[in-house]
């Protein structure tokens, strides 16, 4: 009877220090990176600028086609190292 009560006792404190850890794992950090979105937008609309007769472009990583001034890409492949944005198609080509 001793070693069930053990038991017991042992599979809360693991259950107790599990969602301890899991709860701590969903807590933001302070000094956490910010996210990279919002310099990913403004290098797309940079890109869009310089290049205004450019319809399609990619990074290697999405391929991007720009719809009424604005880009539209494919989810990231995955394990892709970024490079620089590359037209691939222009207006009259």
């Amino acid at each position: 009877m001793r070693q069930s009560s053990i038991r017991v006792a042992l599979c809360m404190a693991l259950a107790i220090a599990g969602m301890t850890a899991a709860r701590a794992a969903d807590t933001p950090v302070a000094n956490a990176a910010p996210e990279p979105r919002q310099t990913e937008n403004s290098s797309l609309q940079d890109f869009i600028k310089a290049n205004p007769d450019c319809l399609e472009f990619t990074d290697q990583c999405s391929h991007c086609a720009v719809v009424n001034g604005v880009a539209e890409c494919s989810t990231a492949e995955i394990a892709c190292i970024s490079q620089e944005n590359r037209c691939t198609r222009r207006v009259g080509k």
